[in-house]
């Protein structure tokens, strides 16, 4: 059984969503919350596997929200998805930076989020990766040269070979045809990979390989 939170100001969208997820045998609604400040206090309180987050909210917005459940080593296993009705490449952003694991609008079918809940709960990303390559390149700025990476030290040098590839955009089949090593092999790089850079997700893996000057912005 997958715990959802959901996170709206508005009652309405919150009771509809609800019953969206209730359906689905695999899920259940755990609780909700009125504003970012709300979500904070049930997260920790009802240990979600997944909070439903929206963006534009009263006191404390989803964004900083986000950034406050993620940094929080207690929900430690929770991922959040966030929700929006604007479909702006800036709010995607922030909310991967703030360490979301997805982003879906709010006229997405039932179907479509009972499937985007799936997804982040298994840790899979809701973007291709060359879509996510590309909205992260965008975003992150070059690195100056010479900085450190402390963050790669402990990876072994396939690791590294391997998250650079993540970071160009591609899939787990391509990476293994690169490499010349099965996609099993590389599905164990990148558990490796999650844990030593205590990343949440691929999204974060491909945010590494930018901050650490394996892959450059595209100009």
């Amino acid at each position: 059984m997958t715990r959802v939170l959901l996170v709206d100001d508005q009652p309405l969208l919150r009771r509809s969503l609800a019953m969206i997820i209730n359906s689905e045998p695999a899920l259940e609604v755990v609780g909700e919350a009125a504003d970012g400040t709300q979500a904070v206090t049930r997260a920790r309180a009802t240990r979600p596997d997944v909070v439903l987050m929206d963006v534009r909210m009263p006191h404390l917005d989803g964004l900083e929200a986000t950034r406050r459940i993620c940094a929080d080593p207690v929900l430690s296993g929770t991922r959040v998805l966030v929700l929006s009705m604007f479909e702006l490449d800036e709010y995607v952003w922030q909310a991967l930076h703030a360490g979301a694991s997805g982003f879906l609008l709010k006229d997405a079918r039932p179907e479509d989020l009972i499937d985007a809940i799936h997804r982040t709960h298994a840790g899979a990303s809701l973007f291709a990766p060359s879509i996510l390559t590309r909205l992260i390149s965008h975003y992150v700025g070059t690195p100056r040269p010479g900085r450190p990476a402390p963050a790669l030290r402990g990876l072994t040098a396939r690791e590294v070979e391997v998250l650079t590839l993540i970071g160009g955009g591609l899939s787990n089949d391509e990476i293994a045809t690169a490499l010349v090593i099965s996609v099993k092999t590389v599905k164990t790089h990148i558990t490796h990979l999650l844990a030593k850079l205590a990343a949440r997700d691929r999204a974060q893996l491909v945010i590494a390989a930018f901050n650490a000057g394996l892959v450059r912005p595209r100009g």
